[in-house]
């Protein structure tokens, strides 16, 4: 049996890897440098998640399980994180900012549709807007974000929203930042079901037909996107009702970040289990 599920990790890391691979050779990006990367991923993980439950996780026991050296491992510990230049973050500033915008009375007309914004001021403007849902970064640095990825648009000092998702269009830096968010969470899924209890499986499902006429894929294309689009925004005003960042009312321990592809992740965040 052990043999058969090597048989099939290695298939599916092929599988993966040849997409991922074609993108790195594309961008200049060699095999020593994929494979430091890969290195650093194994100490990284080996030493957040395969302790031995009591015990202080070592160098010793990380060398043994990843088959690096000590040496090796040593190394690697003390390297920070790959920089992913800030693009899930900004992404995540963005979106939240967005869906304060589509949801909150204060910045929505009467018909519950997201208002025209200035720019500046105390009063339901965009700089209260990203005060509230963005932290303390500059109200002008999520606008520029914004502008750039064509969400919003400004005229006569005011803010107007284009569009109801955060959809990076031009900067390769940022969709190469959410290509590492979206298959991590796909694959965190599907890892999640494999090992997890019947009961507790997370939605992953998908549909396909392999005998479509050429003359109908635009068409078909065009229907999903704008069906998918409207199941999004249902699931995403069913999940906003429980997050404390717009309900603030909303009580309870722990913070979970979670959402739907169409598939269901869920991830709690480290550092934030007893967060209010």
């Amino acid at each position: 049996m052990k043999d058969n599920i090597k048989k099939a990790i290695s298939s599916a890391i092929i599988k993966i890897l040849t997409p991922l691979v074609r993108m790195l050779l594309k961008n200049n990006i060699p095999y020593g440098t994929f494979a430091e990367l890969a290195k650093w991923v194994y100490v990284d993980v080996a030493f957040r998640e395969f302790r031995v439950p009591g015990r202080k996780q070592t160098i010793s026991r990380v060398s043994t399980i990843t088959g690096l050296t000590r040496k090796e491992v040593k190394k690697l510990r003390e390297l920070e994180r790959p920089d992913d230049l800030g693009a899930t973050e900004r992404y995540n500033r963005a979106l939240r900012v967005i869906n304060g915008w589509l949801k909150d009375s204060r910045f929505t007309d009467a018909r519950n549709r997201p208002r025209s914004l200035p720019i500046d001021g105390p009063n339901d403007s965009f700089y209260e807007l990203v005060k509230k849902y963005s932290g303390d970064i500059p109200h002008r640095a999520i606008l520029d974000e914004m502008k750039r990825a064509g969400v919003v648009e400004v005229k006569n000092n005011r803010v107007r929203l284009l569009s109801k998702g955060y959809i990076v269009t031009n900067n390769e830096i940022d969709q190469l930042g959410m290509l590492g968010t979206d298959v991590n969470e796909f694959i965190s899924t599907i890892y999640h079901n494999i090992t997890c209890e019947p009961s507790e499986v997370f939605l992953q499902r998908k549909t396909s037909y392999d005998n479509i006429p050429q003359e109908y894929v635009d068409e078909l294309r065009e229907k999903i996107r704008k069906r998918g689009q409207r199941f999004l925004e249902e699931i995403d005003r069913l999940i906003a009702q429980y997050d404390r960042d717009i309900n603030p009312n909303i009580k309870g321990s722990g913070r979970t970040r979670l959402g739907l592809g169409i598939f269901y992740f869920e991830e709690e965040k480290e550092g934030q289990k007893n967060a209010q």
